[in-house]
């Protein structure tokens, strides 16, 4: 499929935008259960191996803390200057890496690492040198791996882009969400372009492979005028990949967003010309549509990786890790080993106390069923590659797709009908005015939400 295509169409928009999920996993982190715990967790990692099989592993560690409060973040995170505290949180992570490498079967090499939060960047010169050590000392991280941090740029110079080189790091992600002063004082968050442009060119100069920009549409005091001067200064930069997040406003679930007045919300059609103008300018200086709120380059991995058929999806978006087992240390953080999904417990209370008792800190977590592993790898491949082939998942899977899922294609026959996808004896292929609602499209063949209906948690799909 023509990875140009992607048709912008406000009717069908407004027609068929819904509350979904982001379905980094399948079923969603909102499916675990406490039912699914920390022996649970252990037996998968005991079992990596059965069957001969011996994946590859990607690591994400989750660093809670930050300097200041952006009142948009609905992240799990801990507002702080005390080094104290992440030097303590380091030790811990040092511990629950030796409870996970212990219980692990099989390679303990490494072709992904990612730093998330929270602000990863907090941590101190000595704190990254220390994390990065111990993550050494369990794991062996292969040369040519993908390793990615997410930096906030009012808090780094270039001094610590160079260490971020030095111990391993050749990507990064960069925070900026908009560059209008009077947006960046209704979120809380000052940051120059002059800030963000020194990140970037240090980034340049010290290797680094790709540089990610994430910017946020639908905050407070945005518009159309102040949003063309962000991508301007953007797209000035050449970042490799952007990610433009819809902002979802739900201040029930996240605290931090009562400090946003409404009213200086941008309305449903100011924030749809807000996202119609971005993939226009986006388009316009050579950028490829990759799906839901990410752009690369076309010479850049995801973009090839999604011309080839191989594109991922996972906790921290698109990935061209497909066949990894996730493992994931500090609060909250979620992994995926074989058929399972576990998710860390949420405080750093707990996240001591489980590791004092020499236990490992799971919350939740989920075991596939058969039927979930089928809806995933359905739902996976019209996310990253918007076709399906109706013939390959029935000899992976065993199954008669149309008797199977009989409910779900009937579902899609409206869709159809509004141009959104085509339905064929072969394929299922989501057409370019239905790329940009791939969630809804997804949601069809979500068990869970067929049986529950109560979809108000969930973020508008636009």
């Amino acid at each position: 499929m023509d990875d140009q295509e992607l048709i912008f169409d406000p009717q069908v928009i407004r027609r068929f935008d819904v509350n979904g999920p982001r379905y980094t996993s399948y079923p969603t982190a909102d499916r675990f259960v406490e039912a699914f715990g920390a022996d649970d967790y252990k037996r998968w990692l005991g079992q990596r191996t059965v069957g001969g099989i011996s994946r590859p592993l990607s690591l994400y560690f989750h660093i809670p803390f930050c300097n200041t409060i952006c009142y948009y973040c609905a992240c799990n995170k801990i507002i702080t200057k005390d080094h104290g505290r992440s030097a303590k949180y380091i030790k811990y992570l040092g511990k629950e890496m030796a409870l996970q490498a212990e219980a692990l079967d099989g390679s303990h090499d490494v072709v992904q690492l990612h730093w998330g939060g929270g602000t990863p960047t907090f941590l101190s010169h000595d704190e990254m040198r220390r994390l990065m050590d111990l993550t050494r000392q369990h794991f062996r991280l292969l040369p040519g791996g993908e390793y990615s941090i997410e930096v906030d740029p009012r808090k780094v110079d270039r001094e610590t882009v160079k260490l971020l080189g030095e111990l391993g790091f050749n990507r990064m992600s960069v925070g900026v969400q908009d560059v209008s002063p009077d947006v960046q004082q209704a979120v809380n968050r000052i940051q120059t372009i002059d800030e963000t442009r020194l990140v970037i060119d240090s980034a340049r100069e010290f290797g680094f492979k790709s540089v990610s920009v994430d910017l946020i549409y639908g905050l407070p005091k945005q518009n159309v005028i102040s949003f063309n001067h962000t991508l301007d200064e953007v797209i000035k930069m050449g970042p490799d990949r952007l990610s433009i997040y819809n902002y979802a406003h739900l201040p029930n679930l996240a605290k931090p967003q009562r400090r946003i007045n409404e009213a200086d919300l941008p309305t449903p059609d100011a924030r749809l010309q807000i996202l119609q103008l971005a993939i226009r300018r986006l388009t316009e200086a050579g950028y490829v549509f990759i799906g839901m709120d990410h752009f690369a380059r076309p010479d850049d991995e995801l973009a090839i990786a999604q011309r080839q058929g191989r594109l991922h999806r996972n906790f921290q978006g698109y990935s061209t890790h497909a066949e990894a087992d996730l493992m994931a240390f500090g609060v909250s953080s979620i992994g995926k080993v074989g058929p399972s999904y576990a998710q860390n417990v949420r405080t750093l209370d707990e996240y001591y106390d489980r590791l004092d008792q020499n236990e490992l800190p799971i919350l939740r977590g989920i075991e596939l069923t058969a039927d979930d592993l089928l809806r995933r790898c359905i739902i996976q491949a019209l996310m990253c590659h918007f076709e399906l082939s109706i013939e390959s998942v029935e000899i992976a899977h065993l199954i008669d797709f149309k008797s199977y899922f009989a409910a779900e294609l009937a579902d899609l026959r409206e869709l159809e009908k509004g141009g959104l996808l085509t339905i064929d004896d072969q394929w299922i292929s989501v057409q370019p005015r239905g790329r940009l609602l791939v969630r809804g499209i997804a949601m069809a063949f979500d068990r869970y939400l067929r049986s529950d209906r109560e979809r108000a948690r969930y973020s508008k799909v636009i």
